[in-house]
Order: C-alpha cells, then sequence, then structure tokens
C-alpha cells in the first residue's frame, strides 16, 4: 500500500474534524484535535471553545444539523514541516486551520471559523 503524502494526511485531519462533527464521531474529532486546540469564532467577541469543549459537544450531536449538506472543499494552502495551514469551506462554515505534527499525527491547533 502507498504511504500517504504530507497534504493527504493534513486533508484526513481535516476531514475527521468536520466528518467527526456532522457524524458526531466523537473518536474522528479526537484524532484530529492538538490537546491545546484553540477555536475561535470571527467578531467582536471572539470567544475561545477547547478540544475538551469540542468533544462534548461533538458528542451531544451538536453538528448533526450542519451536515445536512456534506459538501466541504478542502484546500491545504502551505505545508512547511511541522506545520500545515487549511482552508475548509463547507455549505455552513469557512474555517482557517492551523495544523502541527506531533508523534500521533496531524492535529489542528488553531482554528478561525465564521459563517458562510
Amino acid at each position: 500500500m502507498a504511504r500517504m503524502t504530507e497534504r493527504e494526511a493534513v486533508t484526513r485531519t481535516a476531514l475527521d474534524y468536520f466528518e467527526g462533527w456532522f457524524d458526531g464521531d466523537v473518536e474522528r474529532m479526537n484524532r484530529a484535535l492538538h490537546a491545546e486546540l484553540v477555536k475561535r469564532r470571527a467578531g467582536d467577541e471572539l470567544g475561545m471553545l477547547s478540544k475538551q469543549r469540542m468533544l462534548e459537544l461533538t458528542a451531544a450531536g451538536a453538528g448533526a444539523e450542519d451536515g445536512a449538506d456534506r459538501r466541504l472543499e478542502v484546500e491545504v494552502v502551505e505545508v512547511h514541516g511541522d506545520i500545515a495551514s487549511v482552508v475548509v469551506r463547507s455549505a455552513v462554515y469557512r474555517e482557517y486551520l492551523h495544523l502541527v505534527r506531533t508523534g500521533d499525527g496531524w492535529k489542528i491547533a488553531n482554528a478561525l471559523w465564521g459563517p458562510t
């Protein structure tokens, strides 16, 4: 079996994050997120979500309605050494993700999102 490229591995992490959210799949969400994740919503009050809160929301099925339209466009902007930048466009969100390579693979460390 062919080894996955870095861009493919980064894309898989972004898909674990989005599809895990849509499906309420805590295992996929957990696999995608760095333990020190900081997720913010664009606006005057940025707020902040942690990995633990994202896992709780995922387990509660909070993303199920968002997944009614499953179209996703994952654009890997750049992979440079142990960091990567990704833009994900979905029917309901636009997210800018920063990933870091860890001993357990690529993990999302930062996410900034807004509605589409």
